[in-house]
């Protein structure tokens, strides 16, 4: 993975401002390569037309010749006086003649030796003429290629056969082979026009594709367009946020480094569909909602295993036409843990309040009794009022030996008992002084836990939240309600999700169970809901020994 400064780097020297001189636009350069792709494609077309014609002309003239030299070797003359000393001469006017009739080039009588006796060229007579490939030498008409002074030529040869069979010479009709361009001409004028006509149809339709292409491109020439590609991702992989835009098929078609790093993803989910991805299935699922359309109008928070992210989802749309969405996130772990240690501080002034509250009905009780004379009574209540101050504290105490965690269980007894609802120590709980950083954690999760379970209990029938705290081995952490309870779909929903738009501080009902969950991660714990036996649900929080003890 390319960081943002490799990106920078390789992206920021191209320039825009269209073709440099010397160098041929893009539309130019395509123009190019498609009249040489014709011109091959014509050159091939040629070739294969010679190459036809030349087969032709072989089969065709080949029998040819050996027609004309079986009729100048059947002649009377020519087989009575060919060995005759003088047969050049009295021979010349039957081998011109059938020259003459054939429309062959040169006709020769040889010896078996390969001396041409008679010859149309008389320069050729005493000269020798290759039989070794010949059929004829051996009694046999043949044609095929023959080379006659230098000249690639087509031959016909008969044999001249005594009555026992033996060759006594050989008659040679030989042609030379017409050029390429001969042969084209031969294969019909009708060729070279459609020839001529398929390069100027090939020419205009490379023209006119290279003008759409020029303006699909916008003008944009290969450099640019690279350039702007490079750009977009170095600034893409630059951005802080992470960026993952998904296509209307749900396939992931963007997804830079701090997406990658946020999701715990690598490049290969690029090309793959939403589903078929490692991602948490809140975040997979707000992912594919955009599939309808519609945006994320507010920052959606979605808690991870390890992770609060703050998603915001958009339509994707080109030249018109909706292609997609893409998503952005930040990562607000840390906020989150702020808004969680604000959270405890809230709690805290709310139980300031609860108390100086419940105090202030104390103090006007007294001091109505004061007025009335009744001394006896004012002695009672406050005596009743200690001790039932002194029975929380002790209960709390005596189970509980982290000062923090049991003024936080005191402080929440008192304002349970506001809302209507009794907050009890599960008499079998236990916990040791704690390191302040753990100590922090667990409020975290213990204050998170309560102000739920109170929530859902105010209101019901005999309202009661009991807490029960065990760090026998490493430490477990319950919470039982009264309320209605969890249903079974939404036990996981109720840990993943919450909306920063809320009016209230965040870390309340939509952000508070999510923060039990990723301080739980972050110790190497785990969160779950379930039934508890009188009604209600079970918040359970578990913290393994070992990482419990790199706090101590």
């Amino acid at each position: 993975m390319r960081s943002p400064e490799e990106w920078t780097r390789r992206a920021w020297p191209v320039r825009g401002g269209g073709a440099t001189r010397g160098t041929r636009s893009l539309a130019g350069q395509f123009l190019v390569f498609q009249l040489v792709v014709i011109a091959i494609v014509l050159v091939a077309v040629a070739a294969v037309s010679v190459t036809q014609s030349t087969d032709e002309f072989r089969d065709v003239r080949g029998q040819r010749m050996i027609a004309v030299a079986e009729n100048l070797a059947s002649t009377p003359i020519v087989r009575e006086r060919f060995a005759d000393p003088f047969a050049a001469q009295i021979l010349a006017p039957d081998v011109d003649r059938a020259v003459a009739l054939s429309g062959a080039e040169l006709a020769e009588i040889v010896d078996p030796t390969g001396t041409v006796r008679v010859s149309t060229d008389p320069s050729r007579v005493g000269r020798r003429l290759d039989l070794s490939g010949s059929g004829a030498a051996h009694g046999r008409a043949w044609f095929g290629d023959l080379d006659v002074d230098g000249v690639h030529s087509l031959a016909g040869q008969v044999p001249i056969n005594d009555v026992d069979g033996v060759v006594l010479a050989v008659v040679s009709v030989s042609e030379r082979y017409p050029s390429a361009w001969r042969l084209l001409g031969g294969a019909g004028e009708r060729l070279l026009v459609y020839l001529g006509l398929g390069a100027a149809l090939g020419a205009m339709a490379s023209w006119l594709l290279s003008r759409r292409i020029k303006r699909q491109t916008r003008g944009l020439e290969i450099a640019e367009i690279a350039g702007l590609a490079e750009h977009r991702e170095a600034l893409l992989h630059s951005i802080r946020e992470g960026v993952v835009a998904v296509d209307d098929d749900g396939v992931v078609t963007v997804l830079n480094d701090s997406a990658q790093a946020l999701l715990d993803l690598t490049d290969d989910a690029v090309g793959r569909r939403v589903d078929e991805i490692d991602l948490d299935p809140a975040v997979a699922e707000f992912l594919l909602a955009g599939g309808d359309g519609r945006a994320a109008q507010s920052d959606v928070v979605i808690v991870t295993r390890t992770r609060v992210l703050a998603l915001n989802r958009r339509s994707a749309t080109s030249q018109g036409r909706r292609i997609g969405t893409v998503t952005t996130m930040r990562d607000s772990t840390e906020l989150a843990s702020m808004q969680g240690q604000l959270s405890s501080h809230k709690s805290v002034t709310d139980t300031l309040r609860a108390q100086t509250h419940e105090f202030a009905n104390q103090l006007h009780t007294i001091s109505g009794l004061v007025q009335l004379g009744e001394y006896d009574s004012v002695h009672d209540f406050v005596g009743a009022l200690t001790r039932r101050r002194a029975e929380i504290s002790d209960t709390v105490t005596q189970l509980v030996a982290d000062p923090a965690v049991a003024a936080l269980l005191i402080a929440k007894t008192s304002l349970a008992a506001e809302s209507g609802v009794a907050l009890v120590i599960d008499p079998d709980s236990h916990l040791s002084a704690l390191d302040p950083a753990l100590s922090t954690d667990v409020i975290t999760l213990l204050g998170n836990l309560i102000d739920n379970a109170v929530d859902v209990s105010e209101g019901s029938d005999a309202g009661r939240v009991t807490v029960r705290l065990d760090d026998a081995e490493g430490m477990t952490v319950s919470v039982t309600d009264s309320g209605p309870g969890v249903p079974a779909h939404l036990r996981e929903e109720i840990f993943a999700r919450g909306v920063t738009s809320k009016p209230e501080v965040p870390g309340g009902r939509g952000i508070g169970l999510a923060l039990v969950r990723l301080v739980s991660a972050q110790l190497g714990g785990t969160v779950e809901v379930t039934d508890a036996p009188g009604g209600g649900a079970c918040f359970s929080v578990s913290l393994p020994p070992a990482r419990l003890a790199q706090h101590a």
